[in-house]
């Protein structure tokens, strides 16, 4: 699973640029049962890790024109975008003199001769201009990179180093149609000011929102763990070692040969003769984090190769298939397959699929310290694994689906393909629709046992057609942030009944779909119809002495920034007129995305209140009390 790493020094910066990401990880441990070699398969590619087995998207369209076609026009293909071609797409954020204000700072977005900028003028310093030069995201908002230049004529010349491009401080709404500070977009804690710009883009998001190189991600994994922290890394200690895929050396002469190419590739000085491995790996590391750019690049954006690994094998022999998993005589790739006796498994199809998805769909953002399951995160990724300590939890905001998805039980047997489509846009109605009971069979495919009506309503004490009895509503629950203040699924399947969900997490899951019920009634319920028995001391730590409350209204109260985020979104679907009030003093929480939550939450309630939550608490606070007075 890959995930991005950055050095220390930069933690601060990018939270800001929404990047930031954890420190080296220790060494893996040797495969065991859990994680087995992958057995040579004569129908696959031999390679597809290196440069050179990479051949482009572009030759992809002969042969599967349907597909290219769909996937030309894709959120995935257009992760990142050159500005001429995000200008060119119909989503496109207006350039049009509007200001920015941030706490004294502001944010002018301009347009000249076709040419956006952004003009920065934060206390502290001079103004600084900036030519945008690329665009990221594109389906909930964009995100934009650009160079600083002297002035708006086109001649103007560019400052600083040719590859000082930096994520600018501000983004575009797309659901809402408005501007916001960057950093905010995960969970971060005020900050005081725009800052400086923000860190440079090809040490952050390039490698997530680009394709590149598998080989270029697994340095420090082949290192054992060690050396300088840099943009790509293929494992995630926060998972456990049964859930890992494994990544070593199987030939050192020729993996040094590989690295000496790749080296030579960035333009960066030739490895000197005789070198060991260990310091190839090291100057490889340090080369990918100094001079990897857009030209390094597979393709701008993700590119079939993204996904499907190089695959110019398969084009000059189409008998040859590409293959999910990574294949290379340079390395041992060892895959998880928890459970398992056999030393040689092949892993499955969704096993291959799954991690892919999670090289990049596995983040833990920022430095936000708790996770579901009462989880925490280490302040250090070395506690995971340094002790007897159990792994942090799932994450509670967008983009660590997959990561959460292999905590759950079923990612040996159901893939992310089997939901999304990674061609092309998943339609809202499809996943709605998997959301119900007419979504079950996907699930029915391997428990069977809850095939008939009558099983079905054993199982869930609801009617087997109603929502109560969607296998998806109550195993994977819409509990998590998404990007458009919307509530999305927790991909780690569970079930709600689960003692480290009810003693653990607010609110109670139960509570999302029975927000009228009190933190008393849903447990006693769960207790008679599932036979279960729960700690009330655990509960009372949660929601307080009297358990007769609602625990969304008490999370509200007491829970961590991500519950109340849950609680909020929950309250504003679902809630009734007095959940307004109750949602107003998250206004001026800490984490400003906290804020965001609750104004849309009261916004859907009917409460739709103007206030600059980019402003001190107590400003906000009476402005929120002002304006509901007369609501």
């Amino acid at each position: 699973m890959i995930r991005r790493l950055l050095p220390r020094a930069l933690v601060v910066s990018l939270a800001v640029a929404a990047c930031a990401r954890r420190a080296a990880p220790p060494a893996p441990p040797a495969p065991s049962a859990a994680t087995a070699p992958l057995a040579p398969d004569p129908r696959l590619v031999t390679s597809n890790v290196e440069r050179r087995d990479y051949a482009g998207s572009a030759v992809c369209a002969p042969c599967h024109a349907e597909i290219y076609d769909k996937w030309a026009a894709s959120p995935m293909r257009r992760m990142t975008r050159l500005e001429a071609d995000a200008r060119a797409s119909p989503a496109r954020a207006p350039f049009d003199g509007a200001v920015f204000h941030f706490k004294g700072d502001r944010v002018t977005m301009e347009e000249h001769e076709g040419r956006r900028y952004m003009r920065v003028e934060a206390q502290g310093r001079a103004p600084q201009l900036f030519r945008v030069t690329k665009v990221i995201g594109g389906r909930y908002r964009e995100d934009f990179v650009g160079r600083e230049v002297a002035g708006t004529a086109a001649d103007s010349p560019a400052l600083g180093a040719p590859g000082d491009e930096p994520i600018l401080p501000v983004s575009y709404l797309l659901f809402s149609k408005s501007w916001r500070y960057k950093g905010y977009s995960v969970m971060v804690k005020e900050r005081p000011h725009l800052g400086k710009h923000g860190a440079p883009w090809r040490q952050t998001c390039i490698f997530c929102h680009n394709t590149v190189p598998f080989l270029a991600t697994v340095y420090d994994d082949l290192l054992g763990g060690g050396g300088r922290a840099y943009q790509g890394s293929v494992s995630d200690r926060l998972l456990p070692p049964d859930r890992l895929w494994k990544t070593g050396i199987a030939d050192p002469a020729a993996l040094q040969r590989a690295l000496a190419a790749e080296v030579i590739a960035l333009g960066a000085p030739p490895l000197p003769p005789r070198l060991g491995i260990d310091d190839a790996l090291a100057a490889a590391v340090s080369a990918t984090w100094e001079r990897f750019g857009e030209p390094a690049l597979v393709e701008v954006g993700i590119g079939c190769e993204a996904c499907h690994n190089g695959s110019r094998e398969h084009v000059q022999d189409p008998t040859r298939r590409p293959s999910f998993a990574p294949r290379s005589a340079l390395l041992s790739i060892a895959a998880p397959s928890p459970g398992r006796e056999s030393t040689a498994p092949a892993p499955t199809r969704a096993a291959s699929v799954n991690h892919v998805c999670a090289r990049c769909h596995t983040v833990l953002f920022s430095r936000y310290p708790f996770t579901w399951e009462g989880g925490l995160r280490p302040r250090d990724d070395r506690a995971a694994t340094s002790s007897k300590r159990a792994p942090p939890g799932g994450s509670a905001i967008n983009s660590g689906e997959a990561r959460d998805f292999l905590l759950g039980g079923c990612a040996g047997a159901l893939s992310c393909a089997d939901c999304h489509d990674p061609h092309t846009e998943d339609r809202r109605a499809d996943l709605d629709r998997l959301g119900t009971a007419a979504g079950n069979r996907l699930c029915q495919r391997c428990h069977q046992a809850f095939g008939t009506p009558e099983a079905l309503r054993a199982h869930t004490h609801h009617a087997p057609d109603g929502d109560g009895s969607a296998c998806l509503g109550c195993h994977m629950p819409r509990k998590n942030a998404g990007l458009d203040y919307r509530l999305t699924r927790y991909h780690r399947i569970g079930s709600p009944t689960d003692p480290a969900r009810v003693e653990r997490d607010r609110p109670l899951e139960c509570a999302l779909c029975h927000a009228d019920r009190s933190a008393a009634a849903l447990v006693e319920t769960m207790e008679r119809w599932w036979k279960k028995r729960y700690d009330r001391g655990a509960l009372h730590a949660l929601y307080g002495e009297d358990l007769g409350i609602n625990p969304l209204l008490a999370t509200l109260a007491l829970g961590r920034p991500h519950e109340q985020m849950t609680a909020a979104g929950v309250l504003g679907e679902r809630g009734d007129r007095s959940a307004v009030r109750a949602l107003a003093p998250l206004l001026s929480s800490e984490y400003p995305l906290v804020r965001y939550w609750a104004r849309e939450a009261m916004a859907r309630r009917g409460a739709a209140l103007r206030i600059d939550l980019d402003g001190d608490a107590a400003s906000i606070q009476t402005e929120a009390r002002a304006q509901l007075a007369t609501w």
